[in-house]
């Protein structure tokens, strides 16, 4: 609790055990006295709701909620409804005092990943290491990180061992071993040993600091809820003003000019300062942002960040979902998973293949070093000549080695086996003479089948996958994934083109998710976009609505369900609000309802509505 907080809390039981002890004392014959004592509670509760409601008068923007508090107890104490009028304003306090608290706690959430972000970095001058300023480091500079400090810019481990803690960007609890070579991200933790970093962005490109921008400007984007309710604010607050109005006003009136009798007019003005408060709309306009801010934290804390309320509700919608498959429903890590008919050993295969393709940084040249198991040796290569669409010749130990798919073979008018393996096929041949080929595959990610079943429990009717893979390669991964239709050999143009048929044809919200880089058309043309293992790719965060800090396609079903628990508790707070204020408007015109009920239908039903949007932090499983 802070200091405000505590203050007001303070006020709160100090104006209360006031009430309680005037009450007790026989003061129904000293109504002066009785006014000045119980003006002591009354300004203790309520003394800075009087003050907004008198700066709103000032300037020009009257109705709001402190309006219709201090009018309707300040009429209340006008008619000597001294115990009423205090109690208003008591309790609506405790109503704001719960607000806080609940805002607060949402808040803890966002602020636990707005430490993410460091305060210095650590460079070494002289073999001295000097604290400096994160913005001063330039790109290309060596940074020294020690156990326990957070990483403060994105770049790559040149010297040291670690384990890195992800958890307040992935959500996720087990650390990642890290070594010379790899990625080391902002905003991670170095748990175990000293690194030495080469930062490869600008303090302000990070992955951490397009992170906290993407959280601070999520409220920004408001969800068609949150806008009907800033305008129905709008356009309520002064009607019930002016109804209240009319029924302290005209009832007696007409009783006293065309019925001739008392026209009661201390009876129909209590019903008027009871219907003042009744109608405040504090309930409603506190809840729905509240319950999107919560929605929001609990996410992040999950690592899945929602650039705003507006992508929340449309992520509840959703009903179609497409995929792309490399990094999405697969590692996007080729491995060699074969060596088929081959004429030498498998390892002799496999080196000349990685030879000829060493100078190369295609995903199929990298598989095949990683497969070779140490470094080619590039004095054994030349005469390099890449043919594109096709494969890589070149000279290998004075011997012409070529390498790459039957489109290259058949150029050669080299007589090939072919293969019926599923995966990408590398046939290699050697002076004109047929080697054998090697087979490599992408994995289908752990819970892809798992995240494809869990969407259609959810009531996704519809789940696609976009490739550029061969057909073959694309129906057995679609197929093993449970995905219900695959579209194969498409450029990223055509990527575009099948989303846009698919949004036409009509079949509910549609969401593409890609791995945030290659994808970044589609992902800003689909109805909403989600970024697969968006960490620290610049495109994922800019392009997507939806932004998964690690690569877990269980991630999208658990980012729905966050969005479709937010906007249940949304429609809830206001489905019961309206209700309770409408029933007890209704009973406070006729003046079946007192004060008493009053302080339930505002802040009673405020409180509850708090209570059910705090709900919104704690995220489904």
């Amino acid at each position: 609790m802070n200091k405000k907080q505590k203050n007001l809390l303070i006020r709160i039981i100090t104006a209360g055990v006031m009430i309680l002890i005037l009450n007790l004392l026989p003061l129904k014959d000293y109504p002066v006295l009785r006014f000045l004592l119980f003006l002591i509670p009354y300004l203790t509760a309520g003394y800075d709701i009087l003050r907004k409601a008198f700066k709103g008068i000032i300037n020009r923007q009257v109705f709001d909620e402190c309006f219709l508090m201090a009018v309707a107890t300040i009429g209340a104490m006008a008619i000597s409804e001294y115990t009423e009028g205090v109690a208003v304003m008591w309790f609506y306090q405790i109503g704001e005092l719960f607000q806080s608290y609940a805002v607060g706690k949402s808040r803890k959430n966002i602020s636990e990943l707005m430490d993410i972000r460091p305060d210095y970095a650590n460079i070494e001058r002289d073999g001295v290491i000097e604290k400096v300023d994160p913005d001063d480091v330039e790109t290309g500079s060596v940074i020294v990180v020690n156990p326990g400090e957070k990483i403060p810019i994105d770049g790559i481990i040149e010297e040291g061992n670690s384990a890195l803690d992800t958890a307040a960007l992935t959500g996720e609890s087990l650390p990642r071993d890290v070594g010379p070579g790899d990625e080391a991200v902002s905003g991670s933790i170095n748990i175990s040993g000293l690194l030495k970093i080469r930062t490869t962005k600008e303090f302000e490109e990070s992955t951490a600091s397009k992170i906290l921008d993407l959280v601070e400007n999520a409220g920004s984007r408001k969800s068609r809820s949150e806008q009907f309710i800033s305008k129905f604010a709008r356009v309520y607050t002064p009607f019930v003003c002016y109804s209240a109005l009319f029924v302290a006003v005209v009832p007696p009136l007409v009783r006293l000019l065309f019925l001739k009798t008392d026209p009661m007019w201390s009876d129909f003005i209590y019903r008027a300062l009871t219907f003042l408060v009744i109608s405040c709309p504090c309930a409603i306009v506190v809840s729905i942002p509240l319950s999107f801010f919560g929605g929001i934290g609990g996410a992040g804390n999950k690592g899945i960040l929602i650039k705003g309320s507006n992508f929340m509700e449309t992520l509840s919608k959703v009903k179609t979902v497409v995929f792309d498959k490399t990094g999405t429903i697969t590692r996007g890590n080729f491995e060699v998973s074969g060596v088929h008919h081959s004429v030498i050993e498998d390892k002799y295969l496999i080196e000349y293949a990685a030879l000829a393709e060493c100078h190369s940084s295609h995903p199929i040249s990298l598989s095949l070093k990683r497969a070779l198991d140490k470094e080619p040796d590039v004095r054994r290569v030349s005469d390099v000549k890449e043919i594109s669409g096709q494969g890589v010749i070149a000279r290998v130990d004075d011997k012409e080695v070529a390498v790459g798919n039957i489109k290259l073979m058949h150029a050669l008018s080299i007589k090939c086996e072919e293969c019926h393996s599923i995966g990408t096929i590398v046939h290699i041949a050697i002076d004109n003479e047929y080697m054998g080929h090697i087979v490599i595959s992408d994995e289908m990610k752990p819970h892809a089948k798992e995240a494809i079943s869990e969407l259609k429990r959810l009531g996704v009717n519809r789940t696609v996958m976009l490739t550029g893979d061969l057909q073959r390669v694309a129906e057995k991964i679609a197929e093993e994934a449970g995905i219900d239709e695959v579209y194969s050999s498409l450029l990223p143009n055509d990527k575009v083109s099948h989303v846009e048929k698919l949004i036409r044809e009509g079949r509910g919200t549609l969401a593409y998710v890609g791995d945030g880089i290659n994808d970044a058309p589609v992902l800003s043309r689909a109805d909403i976009g989600i970024a697969m293992g968006g960490l620290g790719s610049d495109a994922a965060i800019e392009a997507a609505d939806v932004v998964l800090m690690d690569d877990d396609p269980l991630k999208i079903s658990r980012a729905i369900k966050i969005a479709k628990k937010c906007i249940r508790i949304v429609y809830e707070n206001i489905y019961f609000a309206l209700f309770v204020k409408a029933m007890c408007l209704i009973l406070g015109a006729f003046g079946i309802a007192n004060m008493w009920l009053a302080i339930f239908a505002d802040v009673g039903v405020m409180v509850l509505c708090v209570l059910n949007a705090i709900r919104c932090l704690f995220s489904p499983k």
